[in-house]
């Protein structure tokens, strides 16, 4: 008997990444064949986002994308989307299952229970309290694991639907974390990336409270796992006691993602962010003083609300000042629910188009001048998979090093490269 087949699209953070991965494990435990997603296959599965108007519209690309290969395939939509546009999915003819966050670890008992009308299973997130557990997934890239420790969020910023989407802050047990890293390990997978809605918040739900430094502590211990890389993180966490604790960890990475969002007081104020400029400021020189060859990079939102040319100012001589490596920048979207699509003073979408260019550019040049420091000095870096005529990988502080090669043998292996040229925005370099 053939075997039936499932194919993923995923749209999104980190966490649905690890989601999907765990779904995927479920259908093979089921005999399932995973295909490509513009292959005919029996079932198809697109974890959504909804984090921007944009990720809603890409959702529902995808959503009516899915079954032109095969009309009598089973779609399921799950995820943040789901979440929060129940009533948007009911007008969507193609989709026949719509789940929840909560629901996605049980998708295949969904699937088993689908007659021929459509299905919803959707709980209120935000009364859940404990850490949907899928089990022991440990499906993962060649090189490199997504781990799942944390879900939810507490913060409420006024333009963010997604504590409505995913709910409140819960952590998964460190023993299951642990136990799922040691199985990553068995496998020669040397890098993890620890993850979460709100990574900085991992533990808070625990009595007594265990912050996510003896999680780490812990991570640190497993043999055969060769470097800890984290997620994006809040930037209230870096206090002078966190970052000397974490830097004793040699296994983490020194590449921190910290969301910034606005270098305007004002802005980070009606953004409801619980800090200022000078404390963040005061952060990033602590993780300099510590990480000496640190890479550091943030989260910019433009056009938020009542952003005056001024405030919009002030950001960039502070974006200028702190020297990210990159920026990612996103111009500001209404969120249909949240507290900043009903301020008064929307940015009108030129303006917003002309502030994300010159931050882009702004980016653009930091990572090329911190780029050229990188020629003719030795980086470590961990080769992921072939691409063309090089083979290329990320060093501890996350930049990609292409190297000319065909010896596929050294997937899997950290190397010391010479860095010789920049090409594009990619680092290159001869295996010393």
């Amino acid at each position: 008997m053939e075997k039936k087949t499932v194919a993923f699209y995923t749209l999104g953070c980190k966490v649905n990444q690890y989601e999907t991965n765990a779904m995927k494990q479920k259908f093979i435990q089921e005999d399932y064949e995973i295909v490509d997603f513009e292959d005919s296959a029996d079932v198809y599965v697109v974890n959504t986002c909804t984090v921007t108007n944009m990720s809603d519209r890409k959702s529902r690309q995808i959503i009516r994308r899915a079954k032109e290969k095969n009309s009598n395939a089973i779609l399921v939509v799950v995820g943040c989307y789901a979440q929060v546009a129940k009533d948007e999915l009911e007008k969507i003819d193609e989709v026949d299952i719509v789940l929840g966050n909560q629901e996605k670890k049980d998708i295949i008992s969904y699937i088993k229970e689908y007659e021929n009308e459509k299905m919803e299973s959707i709980s209120d997130v935000l009364y859940e309290k404990e850490f949907a557990e899928f089990g022991q997934t440990t499906y993962t890239d060649k090189t490199r694991a997504v781990i799942k420790v944390q879900d939810g969020c507490d913060r409420f910023c006024s333009y963010c639907i997604i504590p409505y989407a995913r709910g409140r802050v819960r952590s998964r047990k460190s023993q299951e974390v642990v136990s799922e890293i040691e199985k990553i390990a068995e496998q020669g997978i040397k890098e993890v990336v620890i993850t979460g809605i709100h990574l900085a918040s991992y533990g808070k739900d625990f009595k007594p409270h265990i912050p996510l430094l003896e999680l780490l502590k812990q991570i640190n211990e497993i043999q055969g796992i060769e470097r800890i890389r984290l997620g994006s993180l809040e930037p209230t966490l870096m206090q002078k006691e966190f970052i000397e604790e974490l830097v004793k960890l040699e296994k983490v990475c020194n590449h921190f993602h910290l969301s910034l969002q606005s270098g305007c007081d004002e802005t980070l104020q009606r953004m409801n962010r619980r800090y200022t400029v000078e404390e963040f400021e005061k952060g990033i020189e602590l993780i300099r003083k510590n990480y000496p060859n640190i890479s550091l990079t943030t989260d910019i939102i433009v056009g938020f609300p009542g952003e005056t040319k001024e405030e919009f100012a002030k950001t960039y001589e502070f974006l200028k000042r702190i020297d990210f490596y990159k920026m990612h920048v996103f111009k500001y979207s209404p969120r249909k629910g949240t507290k900043a699509a009903v301020m008064p003073n929307q940015i009108p979408g030129e303006i917003k188009e002309e502030r994300s260019r010159k931050l882009i550019e702004l980016s653009n040049k930091n990572q090329e001048m911190q780029n050229k420091k990188y020629i003719g000095k030795e980086l470590e870096v961990l080769f992921e998979e072939q691409d063309g005529e090089y083979i290329k990988g990320h060093t501890t502080n996350y930049i990609m090093v292409y190297v000319k090669t065909n010896d596929i043998t050294i997937e899997n292996t950290i190397r010391k490269v010479r860095i010789t040229e920049i090409i594009e925005e990619n680092l290159v370099g001869i295996i010393k």
